[in-house]
């Protein structure tokens, strides 16, 4: 595989593990949370990586950044969660350079999606550059690369129609609990968190069914009440949460936190309830199964959903893929003019400085030197020349870097190729 050079001494690579083999269970164990991901990104600065994003959704964990081995974001990935370097390598993928950048953008096109065409993990990679932008762990080929990445997946939902029809998680949570709970719109549905993925599993609950008993609970009240106000829910404090599932038909639990909040202790009702847990890590502990009046369905449960609009998606997919070669070859050719800029640059120096001592002597010798012409030809001629090295080394790509290595030989240029 070709090298990039593109930091020195180091591989730019991708590093994860994503819902293909990873469990929910194994997932929630190498989930991160805002905290965690400070902390990591404070530990990569400290180690001096030089660039650096890290993303973690219900359906993926990664880190894409530059080492000189991959251990070392596997490491900084497991010291900031609860998964061990074992289970990582059972289930992980580790990519490197051109590797690492084809998946990008598979990842953030939504190719790479739980269910095919969900761009919900682009706006995660934008929050997650800015984030890494503010500890100073974007240099130049990161953003340039997920600038390239967003530009592609804006492409492809405008260009096909891969994300087209309802699907979705939230729409896939909508359809299961149709199919599974009668006379739906009489029932009594408690939200309890405000993870994106439960908001608009009730937003479509609102929309379709006209239920006017949704209750949402969450620790932070206002936040509740911000996101009640929209959907027209009924908010009610944490403190009765119990007495609101006792009460609920259908428990929509979606509150992002490390450990479960709902086992079975809190459950005292023998009526039937059906739970949706639509979190990462697991927040409903698995022994409310040993009730008998509780269905428990989990987010991996819901993604293997499938209808008529997800397979009319698949149809779009050599598009896609066409758009994405499109978008990573235009960011290959910015890269591969990166790594001749600090050639051509020294090149253009030292013609530089040949000019400077030429006009010099021919100062000396000629009365009638003309000093406004002499600069303008021989600028121009240097020009012509940078460009002319300039456009081999981007044509040829067979021979680029022996090219490179002859022009500073010849040429006695002290520059590195690393940018």
């Amino acid at each position: 595989m070709k090298q990039y050079n593109i930091s020195k001494g180091n591989s730019f690579y991708a590093i994860g593990l994503s819902y293909k083999k990873a469990d929910a269970k194994i997932r929630g164990r190498f989930s991160l949370d805002i905290t965690s991901k400070s902390t990591l990104l404070n530990q990569a600065k400290e180690k001096n990586i030089e660039s650096l994003l890290v993303t973690s959704t219900c359906n993926r964990t990664e880190i894409y950044g530059f080492a000189q081995h991959p251990f070392q974001l596997i490491k900084l990935l497991c010291d900031n969660t609860n998964g061990t370097i074992d289970e990582f390598q059972k289930v992980a993928y580790v990519y490197k350079n051109k590797e690492a950048i084809s998946h990008m953008f598979r990842v953030g096109s939504g190719l790479d999606s739980q269910i095919l065409g969900d761009f919900e993990i682009i706006s995660q990679l934008k929050i997650s550059a800015k984030t890494s932008k503010k500890h100073g762990l974007l240099n130049a080929f990161l953003e340039r690369l997920i600038n390239s990445v967003i530009q592609a997946s804006k492409r492809i939902k405008t260009e096909t129609k891969i994300s087209s029809g309802a699907t979705s998680v939230s729409f896939a949570s909508v359809q299961y609990i149709f199919k599974n709970v009668k006379d739906i719109s009489e029932k009594n549905i408690l939200l309890f968190g405000t993870g994106k993925i439960g908001r608009n599993t009730c937003e479509n609950l609102v929309k379709h069914t006209k239920n006017e008993k949704i209750t949402l609970i969450n620790r932070t009240k206002h936040r509740a009440e911000r996101i009640a106000g929209k959907f027209n829910l009924v908010v009610k404090d944490y403190a009765n949460l119990q007495e609101e599932i006792n009460m609920s038909d259908v428990l929509i639990v979606a509150t992002g936190a490390q450990n479960p909040t709902i086992d079975k202790q809190i459950i005292q009702t023998n009526k039937p309830l059906l739970i949706l847990d639509l979190s990462i890590p697991k927040n409903v502990n698995e022994n409310v199964e040993e009730l008998k009046s509780v269905t428990l369905v989990h987010l991996d449960d819901l993604s293997q959903i499938t209808d008529e609009a997800l397979e009319k998606r698949k149809k779009h997919i050599p598009h896609a893929e066409v758009i994405i070669e499109e978008v990573k070859n235009e960011f290959n050719s910015w890269l591969e003019a990166r790594k001749f800029a600090p050639t051509i640059k020294a090149l253009k120096h030292k013609l530089l400085d040949f000019k400077t001592t030429e006009l010099e002597l021919q100062r000396k010798k000629l009365s009638d030197f003309n000093e406004e012409q002499a600069e303008l030809i021989s600028n121009n001629i240097i020009q012509k020349i940078t460009n002319h090295f300039a456009h081999h080394l981007k044509s040829d790509d067979a021979s680029a870097d022996e090219s490179l290595e002859l022009i500073k030989k010849v040429f006695q240029l002290g520059t590195s190729t690393n940018v």
